[in-house]
């Protein structure tokens, strides 16, 4: 006896389809699964015997032999056991005609529940892409996968629950399609309990409006982390796709939850020092996206960025470059998207205090140099705004006025990133952060008196061509914000004014 139904498997955050084969014929009573499945793919032989014994149904005496196809590609997880568990009772004939249209994807407990896994929402988008009808996932998972329009998704509890639908006992009903709700920011922290700190709040806009990287540097205590944080509260609202890609990543690392199936605000990630070069940029036995990819379209923060080791930043070139990761194995390649805004806070030496007129610096010159020398010139380049953070004075830290709110620096913003989107319109480009060589040459066009400024600062200052290209990406957003068409003098000169790493090389 021989039946196959439909499954899907993840390779990275890409799903990829897969045929579940079984065979069931007289010989010695034996289980195997071939088909390249790794450890968890065989343990789901046990579940599913418990599962089949839980519903009163014996399994088969006999040869069983399931086979996950394409067999050159690696299997892993538990997600393929409802379809296997579904297979098994095809061919033996205990339950109708299963349509070829439809994909199960679900790990089974061994009293017959059904657990939730991870990567539901790629698998389901493929799914659709495939002409699937329907798809049956865990009932944890049903809000994830009905985010997905255009396709059946049936929740389901047990395996009891599948017998009966397919014995037309009782049969179950499609979701309601999930339609996440405007992005609501009110619970959030918000720019209005930052008192002062006016240049580096522009600074700060700049970068969001244009996607740009940030740097800030200031001694202890001046509201560098502060600052950081509210940077999601004056971002634009993920665009529908938007918040697709970045729940696809989040998906398949199992942080989406049935009471928030898609990621709706801006992610905002900030890992310790401590952590290891893999969790940063992804990777291991089995691929994973690291904290830049589940940081994509959203900010990720290193607090304390010297106390990195300088290995670890150096990984960040590439990714904050290309917008991308890309992993290699010996059983296949990995991309995982990673377009943020990185932020770094930093203090200008060891102490904290060199160059403070409150505080004396304890520091010697050669452990300044080491501190600052962990972020190399090249990391700087790929940051477009070097900005200081002076400390608060009295005045400003006792002051009862009212600072200016995320959602009036969030109307510039999206108002700057109007202007973008219609400039980059039929282009992969969705901010001036990540114009190309090409495009600065078309959109950030100066006058005589600006250009010869800019040969006055690239000659005094010793700027690379990166270093170049990022004055002119940041004074076009600049621009925007100001709702002028052609960049101006003075746009040029804000933008050297946040380049402070290279008036004052570390």
């Amino acid at each position: 006896m021989f039946a196959k139904i439909s499954s899907l498997g993840l390779m990275g955050i890409n799903a990829f389809p897969v045929d579940v084969e079984v065979d069931i014929r007289r010989g010695s009573p034996y289980f195997d699964i071939v088909g390249l499945p790794d450890t968890a793919v065989k343990e789901s032989r046990e579940r599913i015997r418990s599962a089949l014994y839980s519903c009163d149904i014996k399994f088969p005496v006999a040869s069983v032999m399931v086979n996950l196809a394409p067999a050159d590609t690696k299997k892993s997880g538990s997600v393929h056991d409802m379809a296997i568990f579904m297979a098994i009772l095809r061919a033996t004939n205990l339950v109708d005609t299963i349509p070829p249209d439809c994909a199960f994807i679900g790990e089974l407990s061994l009293n017959g529940d059904i657990h939730s896994i991870n990567g539901v929402l790629p698998m389901v988008m493929l799914a659709r892409e495939k002409n699937m009808k329907s798809v049956f996932v865990p009932y944890d998972n049903s809000h994830e996968a009905s985010v997905i329009d255009g396709i059946n998704v049936y929740a389901v509890k047990n395996v009891m629950e599948l017998i009966e639908h397919f014995r037309h006992i009782k049969t179950l009903k499609p979701c309601e399609r999930y339609i996440p709700s405007a992005t609501e920011y009110g619970e959030q922290v918000d720019f209005s309990e930052v008192m002062g700190q006016q240049s580096a709040k522009k600074a700060l806009e700049i970068a969001s409006a244009g996607g740009h990287n940030v740097l800030l540097i200031g001694t202890p205590g001046c509201g560098k982390s502060m600052l950081a944080k509210r940077i999601p509260t004056i971002l634009p609202p993920l665009e529908f796709e938007e918040a697709l890609e970045t729940t696809k990543i989040h998906s398949i690392m199992g942080l989406v939850t049935p009471e928030m199936p898609i990621i709706t605000k801006r992610p905002f990630r900030s890992p310790h020092h401590t952590i290891s070069a893999v969790g940063i940029v992804g990777g291991g036995t089995v691929p994973r996206p690291g904290e830049i990819s589940i940081a994509h379209n959203g900010v990720l923060f290193f607090d304390e960025m010297a106390e990195f080791s300088r290995n670890k930043l150096e990984m960040l070139r590439q990714p904050l470059e290309d917008g991308i990761v890309n992993i290699s194995r010996v059983n296949g390649s990995y991309s995982y998207p990673c377009e943020v805004i990185f932020v770094g806070a930093m203090n200008p030496c060891p102490c904290g205090y060199y160059g403070s007129t409150r505080h004396e610096c304890s520091c010697s010159k050669k452990k300044i140099n080491d501190y600052r020398s962990k972020i190399s010139g090249p990391l700087i380049d790929r940051i477009d705004l070097h900005v200081e953070v002076a400390p608060l004075e009295f005045s400003e830290i006792t002051s009862s006025s009212q600072s200016e709110s995320s959602a009036d620096i969030r109307k510039r913003v999206v108002s700057a990133r109007q202007i973008q989107k219609e400039r980059f319109k039929n282009t992969s480009i969705k901010c001036n952060a990540l114009m190309t060589k090409r495009k600065i040459n078309e959109y950030c066009i100066i006058d005589r008196d600006s250009r010869e400024y800019m040969e006055k600062i690239f000659n005094t200052m010793g700027l690379s061509a990166r270093g170049y290209d990022s004055i002119l990406k940041v004074s076009r957003t600049i621009a925007d914000l100001d709702q002028c068409e052609n960049i101006q003098k003075k746009h040029i000169a804000m933008a050297v004014r946040y380049r402070s790493l290279d008036r004052k090389p570390l």
